[in-house]
């Protein structure tokens, strides 16, 4: 254990697929000194710790173990990854019934320990999981965050950056709304180094229906991806470690994540993908964009969907 150094301390709550990629994300990028894995299988938690801390010659040191509950106590982030997977032919909401009751047990659990800290929230349907999870904490809701469509708008970047041939760092557009089916592309407000997507565009002509099938490529990306190898857990790895990063280094990062509205974009009491600026006490300020006639039906009726699958598990 390196006790003298002082840091953020996560909690990573199920090391499956994306728990596990998530935590060697921190241990590539270096950020975080502190990271305690909690599993159903310990044995599981407690052999991710050693692999990941075998890797620590090439990284930074950090302290990595498998933990219990009682290790929230002290825990500024406690990240969610536990749950069941999406299957194929699955959509994220169809998991709902299961995963809710799965999140009171650990969120309950989480909170007996004496935590005070922020959840991050990743298992589908994350919107509404972010929305239970606020629910069973009793925490403010700035310190409840979900991972949103952090994933979707950097599945969009890429796919901007592939059409236009520039590089996707120096793409800016979001994905908004539901992670998932009803979600929508903010067009409105892309820009490619600045330049808005609508004057980039004269010089590389896509149509109005090839834009339509970048969206529906980045919408239907995980049920391809799920197909094809049962599912997802690079990308959004990356988006969390992204998220931790912004807490861990109080960045005010503005990122796409599934925020409490209250009142912004005409919506309250229901979680939704959103800009928000991120910093070490979590969600600062959620961001309204001017959306266009178009996109605010979108968002509306994205938010309905929400709305309508929060109200199975709270009547």
């Amino acid at each position: 254990m390196i006790s003298e150094l002082k840091s953020m301390k996560v909690v990573l709550i199920g090391a499956g697929s994306v728990g596990s990629s998530y935590a060697f994300s921190l241990l590539n990028q270096g950020f975080v000194r502190d990271l305690v894995i909690i599993d159903l299988n310990h044995d599981k938690a407690a052999g991710d710790a050693i692999d990941l801390l075998h890797g620590i010659p090439f990284s930074s040191p950090m302290n990595i173990w498998a933990g219990t509950y009682e290790d929230c106590k002290d825990a500024d982030l406690v990240v969610n990854c536990a749950g069941s997977n999406q299957g194929p032919g699955e959509t994220r909401l169809d998991l709902l019934e299961r995963n809710a009751k799965i999140f009171k047990n650990i969120t309950e659990s989480v909170m007996k320990s004496g935590f005070k800290g922020m959840f991050l929230i990743a298992t589908n349907p994350v919107d509404v999981l972010t929305y239970a999870t606020w629910k069973y904490s009793g925490l403010p809701s700035h310190r409840v965050i979900g991972s949103g469509t952090v994933l979707d708008t950097a599945r969009f970047r890429y796919a901007l950056a592939d059409r236009f041939e520039v590089d996707a760092r120096n793409v800016h557009a979001y994905i908004l709304g539901e992670h998932g089916d009803s979600s929508l592309p903010v067009y409105s407000h892309a820009t490619i180094g600045g330049k808005p997507l609508a004057d980039y565009r004269d010089a590389r002509k896509p149509s109005d229906k090839e834009l339509e099938k970048i969206f529906v490529g980045v919408r239907d990306a995980a049920y391809d991806i799920i197909q094809k190898k049962g599912s997802t857990y690079y990308g959004i790895a990356m988006g969390l470690a992204r998220i931790t990063k912004a807490i861990t280094k109080n960045e005010n990062s503005i990122l796409p994540v599934s925020a409490l509205l209250e009142g912004q974009y005409g919506h309250d009491d229901v979680c939704i993908g959103v800009p928000a600026v991120i910093n070490s006490n979590g969600i600062r300020e959620v961001l309204e964009l001017n959306l266009t006639e178009k996109e605010q039906k979108q968002f509306d009726a994205s938010a309905d969907v929400l709305k309508r699958s929060i109200k199975q598990i709270f009547h």
